[in-house]
């Protein structure tokens, strides 16, 4: 099992949120939009990888304002 230091628990939760969402939502807006093509495993690595590095700067500064927002949503 690895363990990482708990100072990494931000940096750590925004990569695997944004690596999971991306590869998911980047699957099926590719598939959405074209279909299982000949091409289709390529342009959804692309699609993917151009995604992940969007979605991890935004999760990573987003995450914090989001726990700050659904806190003051639930009833305590």
């Amino acid at each position: 099992r690895i363990l990482i230091n708990a100072k990494y628990r931000r940096l750590v939760f925004s990569f695997l949120m944004a690596l999971l969402m991306t590869f998911i939502m980047s699957f099926a807006i590719t598939f959405l939009n074209l279909g299982f093509i000949d091409e289709f495993i390529y342009k959804w690595i692309t699609a993917f990888i151009k995604a992940f590095f969007i979605a991890f700067p935004a999760v990573f500064f987003v995450a914090p304002f989001v726990n700050k927002l659904v806190d003051i949503l639930i009833k305590k």
